[in-house]
């Protein structure tokens, strides 16, 4: 979230002013409005709500249009009656379990329900909770899996020659460094090489040693739509306890991934199946296909989450477990997840990922088709691909190509790929559920009718890349 800086309180308090139609006032126009109120401190008096909504109304029609953000993972339409219900419970406080037990009881078959979906050897057995988003989620599994470690090298921790390490691809989301820097881990990154984009998993188990805490891997790269080889890893961390007795748990971050290989990825063993697996989070608000902001984050079984991390609270008179780092949110967003699972369930989230994946696998072969550009992924794992310029493509880059399509309305993020492939600049199209066939259409459309005019440039316009588009996870 950005940090904004109020305007100079001494300034020109016009300047500080909106500008306020008339018509906003009473219904004599010329009355009820003669000043318009201070945008950086506190109004006065109060306005009329017809007034004030008006206000920010119109300011808000400034923002993109978000079924055209292309950059987002997150979910940008639900159901009118997924809005109707989280109306009806914005007014709740999940915390106060003991006031409104039957929201409590939706989050616990919610937990109930991923336990089940990620395979989880006794589902009843798991733990886990909701969380605001994936980013909180990560922050939990990466707590457990300090106390874990830090409970089984009580001997010599804390001291200067035990800090603990976690390993993780350079492509993993930035909450895994805010992970780090916050709880004082050391962050082992595996670089991208040549064509890989992500973790190679036998160069993660050659960072490993008797400070590791776990090992992250990411079941759908933001980078590029991609899985990590979580079973493969998970091989690489065994023969790594045959030959020195390490045992190293995984934690996989599957953002988006967990709520996509369930339903069309069925072969695919990345979950609770692998007996290395201790956690796995999801955000439920990105192919879990709820309005921001829920994440969800769950323990293989009672013993991989330390019991004293959970605090029991004496809350409004009830005894409440709770482990997170929010302490007060609002239940509508747990409900709506709930109302998603119920309302689509298993045979619904296939129907709905596997369309989200037949556009941007369509999408990506036109792209490609239209010749100036190269593929990095297909959206043939997440439904989401990158690509870039080709080669011999001299007039324009990545960059250009994004601001011009900011032009028709589309958000599509340029960006640089982290170490080690630092040269290879994308665009990403993320493909969820609204983005429809009939978009993409338009969207190619637009990206078709740009390149004539891209191809006639003299040179690439864009002499900042940091400041030319943001990355956005």
């Amino acid at each position: 979230m950005p940090l904004h800086h109020s305007e100079d309180p001494k300034g020109d308090p016009k300047k500080r002013a909106l500008s306020v139609n008339p018509f906003y006032g009473e219904a004599n126009p010329v009355s009820g409005m003669t000043e318009a109120p201070p945008k950086h401190r506190l109004p006065d008096g109060p306005l009329p709500p017809t007034t004030a909504y008006q206000l920010v109304h119109d300011e808000l029609m400034l923002d993109g249009n978000s079924r055209l953000n292309l950059a987002t993972f997150v979910t940008t339409w639900m159901e009118p009656q997924a809005g109707v219900l989280m109306a009806e419970c914005t007014d709740k406080n999940m915390i106060d379990k003991d006031e409104y037990p039957h929201t409590a009881e939706l989050e616990r078959r919610c937990v109930a329900m991923l336990a089940d979906l990620w395979r989880a050897p006794d589902p009843s057995g798991a733990v886990g909770c909701s969380t605001t988003g994936s980013s909180e989620a990560c922050m939990l599994a990466g707590m457990a899996l300090k106390r874990r470690w830090a409970k089984r090298n009580s001997d010599r921790y804390p001291s200067p020659t035990a800090r603990p390490n976690l390993v993780m691809g350079v492509n993993v989301q930035v909450c895994w460094d805010k992970f780090c820097n916050f709880w004082e881990v050391e962050a082992r990154q595996v670089p991208m090489e040549g064509d890989r984009y992500h973790l190679d998993p036998v160069a993660a188990a050659e960072l490993c040693d008797e400070n590791t805490i776990g090992v992250v891997a990411v079941l759908g790269s933001t980078f590029d739509g991609s899985y990590e080889p979580v079973a493969e890893l998970c091989a690489a961390l065994d023969d790594l306890q045959e030959r020195t007795g390490l045992d190293i748990p995984v934690h996989v971050d599957g953002a988006s991934g967990a709520m996509v290989a369930p339903f069309i990825d069925e072969d695919l063993e990345w979950d609770f199946r692998l007996p290395r697996v201790a956690s796995i989070n999801t955000s439920g608000h990105k192919y879990g296909l709820v309005y921001p902001g829920v994440g969800w984050a769950l323990w293989r079984d009672a013993d991989s989450l330390p019991e004293e991390l959970v605090f029991r609270v004496n809350y409004l008179g009830g005894d409440m477990p709770t482990f997170a780092l929010n302490f007060s949110r609002p239940g509508a967003q747990v409900v709506a997840q709930y109302y998603t699972f119920l309302r689509l369930g298993r045979e619904g989230y296939r129907a709905v990922q596997q369309a989200a994946r037949d556009v941007a696998r369509g999408l990506a072969d036109r792209v490609e088709a239209l010749g100036d550009f190269r593929l990095i992924t297909r959206g043939d794992q997440l439904p989401v691909f990158a690509f870039t310029t080709r080669d011999d493509v001299k007039a324009y880059d990545v960059f250009d190509v994004s601001r011009r399509l900011r032009e028709r309305g589309w958000l599509v993020p340029a960006y640089t790929f982290p170490a080690h492939r630092e040269d290879l600049a994308v665009l990403r199209v993320v493909c969820r559920n609204g983005f429809t066939a009939d978009l993409a259409e338009l969207f190619l459309a637009d990206l078709s009718s740009l390149v004539p005019e891209l191809r006639e440039q003299p040179h690439p316009f864009t002499r900042d890349r940091d400041a030319a588009t943001g990355f956005h996870h």
